[in-house]
């Protein structure tokens, strides 16, 4: 079960407080970002909010200033004198701004895919249609599991990360129909070459590595996928992948209020 440190909701027009509501099923935009650290440190955060006010306009959740609203919230939520080690999520729809603090869990080297057939309402946006796969997630142990979406046999990401799959030593991501997050961002600057192709289920046996990237998991590798009794076949590219992301959080700056 998820432990929060704080869960807060606002309506979005005065920023004052009202009963808490997560907004996961409504018409809007969420980000996902890691606070770790004291004083506090947020990985990729102008990116996040960036990429968050770039998708609430095209969902036409519109307002004056609505990036220093956002700002405000989370500065209202956020303290120096605490320790972090948490995922910070900031929601939003046309009426209510809502913000929560939970535990970051540590991805385990035992960690496993369980398919599911499932692709997400617009994928290319961080909506909040995510019922469906939260209803799996609440069940598993998130430290050494995770689902990982399938239309078509093709794998198109997980309930919580983008993926990457090595075979020959360079690096493939699928083709379309998944949210490119900000860690996979990231990577994609310090990789020369992610090769975007379809990635068949039926296939999945010439990959040496299948890699979760994201907010949550950092740089996870996979160790099996039951299903289709696959397992890695070496560590080499999630080694790799974990010196870049290691620098990214030595150099991320202090949080400023």
């Amino acid at each position: 079960m998820v432990t929060y440190l704080l869960k807060k909701s606002y309506q979005l027009k005065s920023l004052k407080e009202i009963p808490f509501k997560d907004l996961w099923g409504d018409h809007g935009i969420f980000t996902t970002m890691w606070i770790y650290g004291k004083p506090p440190k947020i990985l990729f955060f102008k990116n996040h909010i960036d990429n968050l006010i770039k998708s609430l306009k095209k969902y036409g959740i519109k307002k004056k200033f609505i990036r220093r609203d956002i700002l405000e919230t989370i500065n209202r939520n956020i303290s120096l004198r605490n320790n972090y080690n948490h995922l910070l999520r900031v929601a939003l729809n046309n009426k209510i701004i809502s913000i929560s603090l939970r535990k970051r869990v540590s991805p385990k080297l035992n960690f496993h895919l369980k398919f599911i057939n499932f692709k997400r309402e617009k994928p290319e946006y961080k909506n909040l249609k995510y019922k469906k796969i939260l209803s799996y997630l609440s069940k598993m142990d998130n430290s050494s599991s995770d689902v990982a979406l399938v239309f078509n046999k093709k794998i198109l990401e997980t309930g919580t990360s983008n993926l990457l799959f090595v075979k020959n030593n360079k690096i493939f991501t699928p083709n379309r129909d998944y949210y490119e997050g900000n860690t996979y961002k990231f990577f994609k600057s310090k990789i020369k070459k992610i090769i975007k192709k379809d990635i068949l289920i039926e296939e999945l046996k010439n990959y040496d590595e299948i890699l979760l990237v994201g907010s949550g998991k950092g740089v996870t590798s996979v160790k099996k996928i039951n299903e289709i009794n696959w397992k890695r076949k070496n560590l080499k590219k999630y080694k790799l992948l974990k010196r870049y992301y290691y620098s990214a959080i030595k150099r991320c700056s202090l949080y400023k209020f």
